[in-house]
């Protein structure tokens, strides 16, 4: 069964999908441009599955799939590259979803990601988070901003995944890359062991619960550079989320620490292009005076407004912002970026030329957001 995997999987790489979908009792689906499509019309068994996990985990693996009811782990396959790998029950016996991680590390610029961006790379010390639903590229612009760290400067970077998707070779900085459930039985544990091993950066999978939240936002206190993410729709909710977990004794206190040490948040989803293929949609947070006084005042629901009033100087920018650029930059059409605007009616009168500014001013490069954005961090040092 693992020999009929690999076909479907190099089935999946030459047709440039992102997942490969099994399912007992069902045909096999690959997800191309953000559809899924079905691969020929085998519908595989319970015990074809069954044989197939068997095969492709150790015994330890397949054990724990059977007591847990579900398994992440990463699988290799020579000359195609790897995958991030989900096995769960479900009604109809086993499923599971195969995730290719690219083997080379996309660049900043091979993503097309916002100036400000690479700024995220320069930062000293805080907190920065990329959010977004589960398939929007979180992984891929958090390895592309580590990858320019690690051409750049002589850092010790660690990182908690669970499991690791792309894997970093040493260039300047000496990386150490620890998979939960492997080399750490859990992200706190691995976190707190972190802080321990002169890290200057530490990059944590994902944001979990309380305690992981708690020793990420120490650790970004005392001086390190902490990446994480979150499934969160923008920066707003994001804030919101993680003071949430906190009990209400406690909110005041994380207020306080989220306002000094956020660095920025950068949300996305990814939005069809108008050549076939999908473009990330950004919002960015960028941490300045006024936003921490909001974040620390309370006053979440003037936080988009102040994100989209910062585009200028920190380089931060709102969905539908950005949305508007794409559109004017002829990437994706109109209709799609309606579809994923926070607000399609304010994106409208945009594109009918109300409420926005001369095109020219408001779409030229321009190198300010980043000499802000520098200066902004180097205040706080």
């Amino acid at each position: 069964m693992e020999a009929r995997l690999k076909l479907y999987l190099k089935s999946l790489v030459a047709n440039k999908g992102s997942d490969l979908h099994l399912k007992s009792g069902s045909q096999v689906r690959a997800r191309v441009n953000g559809d899924l499509k079905k691969m020929g019309s085998d519908i595989l068994t319970a015990d074809q599955l069954d044989q197939m996990a068997r095969e492709i985990t150790t015994k330890l693996q397949y054990e724990k799939l059977l007591e847990e009811r579900s398994l992440d782990f990463t699988y290799v396959l020579e000359g195609s590259g790897r995958f991030r790998v989900n096995l769960f029950y479900q009604m109809d016996g086993l499923s599971g979803v195969f995730r290719i991680i690219p083997i080379k590390i996309p660049s900043l610029e091979d993503l097309n990601l916002p100036d400000v961006i690479a700024a995220f790379a320069k930062v000293h010390r805080g907190l920065v988070l990329v959010t977004g639903v589960t398939g929007s590229g979180k992984s891929t612009t958090l390895a592309a901003i580590i990858d320019r760290i690690n051409d750049t400067l002589p850092h010790h970077i660690i990182t908690l995944e669970d499991p690791i998707e792309f894997v970093h070779p040493d260039k300047k900085c000496l990386i150490n890359q620890r998979s939960i459930g492997e080399d750490a039985r859990n992200f706190s544990d691995a976190l707190r062991g972190a802080l321990r091993e002169d890290p200057d950066i530490i990059l944590v999978g994902e944001i979990r619960d309380l305690e992981t939240i708690d020793l990420a936002l120490h650790a970004a206190n005392t001086g390190h550079l902490v990446f994480s993410t979150l499934h969160t729709l923008d920066a707003k909710e994001t804030i919101g989320r993680i003071i949430g977990m906190f009990a209400q004794e406690e909110q005041n206190r994380v207020r306080a620490a989220i306002a000094s040490v956020l660095a920025g948040v950068i949300s996305q989803r990814l939005a069809p292009t108008i050549s076939g293929g999908r473009v990330a949609v950004l919002e960015v947070l960028v941490r300045n005076p006024r936003i921490a006084e909001l974040i620390e005042e309370g006053r979440d629901n003037e936080i988009p407004d102040a994100v989209a009033e910062g585009k200028e100087i920190y380089g931060s920018q709102t969905f539908d912002q950005h949305l508007l650029d794409l559109i004017e930059s002829g990437v994706i059409s109109e209709q799609i970026g309606m579809d994923n605007a926070t607000s399609p009616s304010d994106l409208k009168l945009k594109l009918q030329g109300i409420g926005r500014k001369d095109k020219k001013g408001s779409t030229e490069k321009s190198e300010a957001p980043l000499d802000a954005f520098e200066l902004m961090m180097d205040e706080e040092e």
